[in-house]
């Protein structure tokens, strides 16, 4: 398996770009289209959150249906806590695509991110489809990715390549996300495509597993979104032997769409909203595979652990601490702590002033990793988190403004 260099455009027959339609300020580009060649079976996962954002409810009824052409995203307004009217506005925004491409709207998935509770201008979108249609080409990828942003520092994409079943297969993805990042899900928007021949099922398969060790291992600030949205289409044109549930061709499609969505996660950690560190936290020895997932989602989320990073302080009492409170059984005397290739704490307790001074060269680091071993049993679980800084707080005080 390769990485290459590329996105959602590197498989074949895909096509991307992007436009300004008015809804950001200062020209910048707001709406963006991914399109392929031929229909195929797309696979999708959904934000948890109870408040859902009308392209999510959209997207779920159409996503029962199976198959997929084309996705437009709009950003600046997140078509969130909108009724009937922001319903209305992303069947409109489907529709209009349809209508171009002469295909019916349930082919065409749509997407928004931005400020929630706002109306959509879809007049404005309307407008624009038949320029975004003018604009999207092989070399646009990029484009998109940029059209997609909020809150981001840069666009965010990535590709992979391998042979299966002695034919090339291409998984392409960009993804838009900086802060309300946290499992389940943790991407804001993520858009996937592949050229690989599969079904429908093992489509979704895949998409699920690649997601729950990526996009549901990394946190920002502990939020998760109205429109968290991830969708990967699949076209066929690599012209592979159908990949089917079960079969060895699909764990090699499942591995190769774990590294790209690996990578696009770890992208958004690092463009994290005021982000300066990112750190792996691994936690095992846990009873059961839960119960080491919620001592590691409880340190990724403190806001004392998380501070402690930015200000580079080694106060690794703030992370025992956090186990204490994940709610699950633990024996503090069985408890070590190692930051890197440094032994903090060994049976509890730490191991004095000169781990310490070792310690602290590690916290000057953009990454490092944490591993707490619970001393238990076999569970095991990892997440990534970052930073908490002052940047952070000053992006999110004026986000509106």
């Amino acid at each position: 398996m390769d990485t290459i260099a590329g996105g959602i455009t590197s498989p074949l027959g895909y096509r991307a770009g992007g436009v300004h339609c008015g809804i950001k300020k200062n020209h910048q580009l707001d709406l963006a289209l991914i399109l392929s060649e031929r229909e195929g079976p797309v696979a999708g996962l959904f934000t948890t959150n109870r408040v859902a954002a009308a392209p999510v409810l959209l997207d779920q009824a159409y996503l029962r249906r199976g198959l997929a052409r084309a996705v437009i995203v709009n950003s600046g307004n997140a078509n969130a806590c909108t009724g009937s009217e922001g319903l209305l506005a992303a069947e409109t925004m489907s529709l209009t695509v349809a209508r171009h491409l002469d295909t019916l709207p349930h082919k065409i998935f749509v997407g928004s991110t931005g400020v929630i509770g706002q109306r959509l201008p879809i007049e404005r979108i309307e407008t624009a489809v038949p320029k975004l249609l003018q604009r999207v080409r092989r070399a646009g990828g990029l484009e998109a990715a940029r059209a997609i942003m909020t809150t981001d520092l840069g666009p965010k994409q990535a590709a992979v390549r391998s042979r299966i079943g002695g034919r090339t297969v291409t998984i392409g993805g960009m993804v838009k996300g900086s802060g309300m990042i946290h499992p389940d899900m943790a991407t804001m928007l993520a858009y996937l495509s592949t050229d690989a021949s599969i079904t429908r099922q093992a489509l979704q398969q895949s998409l699920k597993a690649a997601a729950a060790c990526s996009f549901n291992s990394i946190s920002v600030d502990g939020d998760t979104s109205t429109n968290d949205t991830i969708l990967c289409l699949s076209n066929g044109m690599a012209g592979n032997r159908l990949i089917e549930a079960g079969s060895a061709a699909l764990r090699q499609f499942q591995d190769m769409l774990s590294v790209l969505c690996h990578a696009l996660a770890l992208k958004v950690c690092r463009d994290g909203e005021g982000v300066t560190k990112v750190v792996k936290i691994s936690v095992a020895g846990a009873a059961n595979a839960r119960a080491a997932r919620q001592v590691a989602d409880a340190i990724a989320t403190s806001s004392l652990v998380k501070t402690a990073f930015f200000g580079e302080d080694a106060n690794w009492g703030r992370i025992m601490a956090a186990i204490g409170r994940a709610g699950v059984r633990i024996d503090p005397s069985r408890i070590s702590l190692r930051f890197d290739k440094v032994l903090m704490v060994k049976d509890g307790q730490g191991l004095g002033l000169p781990a310490e001074q070792r310690l602290t060269d590690v916290f000057r680091r953009k990454e490092f990793a944490i591993r707490v071993d619970l001393g238990l049993g076999t569970g095991t679980s990892q997440i990534w988190t970052t930073d908490l800084s002052l940047d952070y707080v000053r992006i999110n005080a004026s986000y509106r403004s």
